[in-house]
């Protein structure tokens, strides 16, 4: 009788230690932010990359023209690989880039610059990445197309020939 109920007490304990991890596997945790598409942009301040002033995000998404905000760090290999898809839109007179350099050197991160070159009208820093946290960005690189104060369209990861030709389009 002792040795049944002490075999009950066990099988019990497993049934329950199972339950908790079965339950734990099916609810998921991970960071998600919330979709940014048709949302207003963040109200920020960061410091700029070059004239290491600050600047206030109303003074640049003021104008009614297309806006590329891309997050982007000298140490993210998929950045250098979609550098080049952004360079070939920086003579798209409809469009601004900016860049945020997130949680990066600035001594690497000017070496990226002046080795794949510019692309930016300006670029922002992000030193610990509460301005990416703002912008609801899973990482990097992660790029969003703003028109009129309101994020229209966010591309997470690189950016390839097919979504730089949707970007042409939008803004047409």
């Amino acid at each position: 009788m002792k040795n049944n109920t002490i075999i009950i007490i066990v099988i019990s304990f497993f049934i329950f230690v199972f339950l908790i991890f079965y339950k734990g596997l099916n609810n998921s945790n991970i960071y998600k932010p919330s979709d940014s598409e048709n949302k207003i942009v963040p109200k920020f301040s960061a410091y700029s990359f070059f004239e290491n002033k600050l600047i206030n995000s109303e003074n640049i998404f003021n104008q009614k023209k297309f806006y590329l905000l891309n997050i982007w760090a000298s140490w993210c290999l998929p950045c250098r690989d979609e550098h080049p898809f952004i360079m070939s839109l920086k003579g798209t007179n409809k469009l601004e880039i900016i860049g945020l350099n997130y949680k990066d050197n600035d001594k690497n991160a000017k070496k990226f610059i002046n080795d794949y070159g510019n692309p930016y009208s300006k670029i922002l820093l992000d030193k610990d990445g509460t301005r990416a946290i703002e912008w609801g960005a899973y990482g990097v690189p992660e790029t969003f197309l703003i028109f009129e104060n309101q994020i229209i369209k966010r591309y997470v990861g690189p950016l390839n020939s097919d979504s730089i030709l949707e970007i042409k389009i939008l803004i047409k």
